[in-house]
């Protein structure tokens, strides 16, 4: 018996979609993403707006980038990710197409069709890549979970949080930022 390959997409059938149509890539495995709901769109609007203001106000050189943004995570042909909120502090990894390698922070809103790659899919995925701090939030349960990581004896270390919209939001990354996303919603 004739075991047949499973197929192995890379960046090239990315950027070879027509045009509207998007899609991750995630270890050479196609994800179709569907249209976002309104809510999801407001959610990151906000955490856009409000990180963008904080660094603004800092004085940092951090760049926000809310979805669609391309972020080639890996540096491969075989990982191509569009997160609901980019941020990238080190203007090396940015050329004309995106982001080249792990971004600081990364935010993805929860939808539907998401729900199993954001919680565990592209946890692993962002914290072996480098990804400094991820949230995830969940519009369905009004909640937010937060990964720090960091690099101690070789290994990605994790710090998990999970709080409601209604408490405040805090980074590990930018002191001082918090945000409490049921008053700005």
């Amino acid at each position: 018996m004739e075991f047949k390959k499973a197929v192995e997409y890379t960046v090239d059938d990315i950027m070879n979609l027509p045009e509207g149509k998007r899609a991750e890539l995630i270890d050479g495995v196609w994800y179709d993403m569907a249209t976002p709901l309104r809510e999801h769109q407001e959610i990151v609007s906000v955490v856009s707006t409000e990180l963008s203001n904080y660094i603004r106000k800092k004085g940092g050189n951090c760049r926000v980038y809310p979805a669609p943004f391309a972020v080639f995570l890996n540096k491969d042909n075989r990982n191509y990710i569009e997160p609901d909120v980019t941020v990238v502090c080190d203007p090396d990894k940015l050329d004309k197409y995106g982001c080249n390698g792990a971004p600081d922070l990364v935010v993805e809103v929860v939808s539907p069709s998401t729900k199993d790659r954001d919680y565990a899919i592209k946890l692993f995925k962002y914290r072996d890549a480098g990804v400094k701090e991820y949230w995830i939030i969940n519009p369905e349960r009004r909640t937010i979970n937060t990964y720090s990581f960091s690099d101690e004896a070789e290994e990605r270390v994790e710090k998990a949080d999970q709080i409601s919209f209604d408490e405040e939001l805090t980074s590990s990354l930018y002191p001082g930022f918090s945000m409490v996303l049921s008053e700005l919603l």
